[in-house]
């Protein structure tokens, strides 16, 4: 059962292949829609955002908790040392959610993140991503909803 809900907001072009929409999502918050029919192993958004050092990510990650409601944090690491905080001139793609039978892959490129299609994935469809956060981080519960679901966000 399906209970995302569409707003109408779109993703510019600079930044995606195809035409890409964010609602609602019943997985977190909000979450990216596919607009168009994607072929499978397509490139499909670039993840983009300022570009920080590892030490300012987890500046901004403290500095970001307030209890009872913390700030959603958005970063990506590109590298060893940088990471990208898709909150900060992100293309949108930051609002891709996790799932344990994703629709999406990463791919690092001449230091860029793109996501590429997995398969084909139909207009209305959500966009999906393995986050595959560390074992030994404090474990993040999976809402995903898939058959394949592990339970947490975290590799197991």
């Amino acid at each position: 059962m399906n209970l995302s809900v569409r707003i109408p907001t779109r993703i510019g072009p600079r930044d995606s292949f195809y035409h890409l929409g964010v609602g609602r999502s019943s997985i977190h918050r909000f979450g990216v829609f596919a607009d168009e029919t994607i072929s499978a192993r397509r490139k499909v958004i670039e993840y983009t955002g300022e570009r920080i050092t590892r030490r300012m990510a987890l500046e901004r990650q403290r500095s970001s908790w307030t209890p009872g409601r913390p700030k959603p944090i958005y970063f990506f690491r590109l590298s060893r040392n940088w990471e990208l905080d898709g909150a900060v001139g992100g293309s949108g793609a930051e609002l891709v959610n996790h799932s344990c039978a994703p629709n999406l892959s990463v791919r690092r490129i001449r230091g860029h993140i793109f996501f590429f299609s997995r398969r084909t994935i139909q207009a209305g469809e959500k966009l999906s991503l393995d986050y595959h956060f560390p074992k030994d981080a404090e474990k993040v519960p999976c809402r995903c909803g898939s058959t394949k679901c592990r339970g947490t966000i975290n590799r197991k």
